[in-house]
């Protein structure tokens, strides 16, 4: 019987737990043994008592992890933690393979196969294992209530005997999953909301929310995609251009809110400091990439920084400010793509070496590194 581990997430600040009751029955409905670190669900609102409720196993984290084959994480588990698993066992799990590079290798000596999650490809069929869009799409809605209890004033129009409160101005910079949501919310909140992106495809998903869109017309470089519909750099030209028109569309903004990520890269820069000047005091920028580096300069992880009397907000982990819902879609992202490939017979998933998500995924097999995007 194929044992499936769940250890407390160890990194700081980390709130979300891998599987929830939810998950944790379904697996056992395939046939496999679940066992769980204790507490491992508890800064997620779950209970030890719920995960016994539908037949997890619970016990410390050696115990847990002994015979395992395979071991769900949101993060990478510490190397040390794999002592006692079975030979050749999985981490299943948002492995940072660009950032914890030498984790990876030592995932690769001990033998086992590390699967990065956010390496999923975007096809149609992976749709439904995508940790990155399951985030990102809370990330998005957090940045918006977050940004709203920061600023101080209402976000609505208000008519009322005093007098006429003016709806907040909000302009989302980025429109992948996140920003999307970020424009969704806000329009929901009573914003006035527009938004822009390197992507002219997203042009019009933006006023199909009801936002306005803020694009640089007549300029090479405003494709902006690349593969898997992530964003790209964009040229010279085209950036030169985008920083004009910013730079006198944010002064009239109350609101900022960044969402530009490329990955493998630092994030790009968006917002500088003459034009985090140019916003009146009292306004909010939001960065959703500050803990990769930052879309806004001077941006600090967990900080609230003030500049110009604006104040620039951003978490290192947004995910984890929302434990409970990122990590009922964290836990069913990873049941979607376990059980798409679970072999009845082997009684255990099984990908296949052909397969285009293996390959995008895998990023360690029998004691060696084999991502492509990791060698070259």
């Amino acid at each position: 019987m194929t044992k499936i581990a769940v250890l407390k997430e160890t990194a700081a600040g980390e709130t979300r737990v891998a599987a929830t009751p939810e998950t944790v029955k379904k697996f056992i409905g395939l046939g496999a043994a679940v066992s769980v670190e204790k507490g491992a669900g508890l800064s997620a609102s779950i209970s030890d008592a719920e995960y016994e409720a539908v037949g997890a196993t619970l016990g410390a984290a050696a115990v847990v992890a002994k015979d395992a084959d395979i071991l769900l994480g949101v993060q990478g588990p510490d190397p040390k933690a794999l002592k006692g698993v079975a030979k050749g066992a999985w981490i299943v799990a948002g492995l940072d393979p660009f950032g914890q590079r030498k984790r990876v290798d030592e995932y690769a000596r001990a033998g086992v196969e590390a699967l990065a999650m956010e390496f999923m490809p975007r096809v149609t069929r992976a749709q439904g294992f995508d940790i990155l869009s399951s985030q990102s799409n809370l990330s998005g809605y957090k940045a918006v209530i977050d940004s709203a209890g920061t600023f101080g004033r209402a976000f609505p129009m208000m008519m009322t005997a005093a007098g006429t409160v003016s709806a907040a101005k909000v302009f989302i910079m980025g429109v992948g999953v996140a920003g999307l949501q970020a424009i969704a919310t806000a329009r929901r909140m009573g914003a006035v909301v527009s938004a822009t992106d390197v992507r002219s495809a997203t042009k019009e998903q933006i006023e199909s929310l009801g936002a306005k869109a803020v694009f640089v017309e007549n300029v090479a470089g405003i494709e902006g995609e690349g593969a898997g519909g992530y964003a790209t750099e964009m040229s010279d030209e085209y950036k030169a251009a985008q920083a004009e028109l910013v730079s006198s569309h944010i002064a009239k903004q109350d609101i900022v809110i960044t969402t530009a990520l490329i990955p493998g890269r630092a994030a790009p820069r968006l917002v500088s400091d003459d034009q985090i000047k140019s916003m009146k005091p009292g306004c909010v920028i939001f960065d959703l990439a500050v803990a990769q580096g930052g879309n806004v300069e001077g941006s600090k992880p967990d900080e609230v920084v003030i500049k110009h009397g604006v104040k620039i907000i951003g978490y290192s982990n947004t995910p984890a400010h929302l434990a409970a819902d990122t990590s009922a879609l964290f836990a069913r992202n990873l049941f979607n793509f376990l059980s798409a490939f679970w072999d009845k017979e082997a009684g255990r998933p099984v990908l296949p070496n052909d397969d285009e998500i293996t390959a995008a995924i895998r990023l360690t097999k029998d004691g060696k590194v084999v991502n492509e995007r990791l060698l070259g």
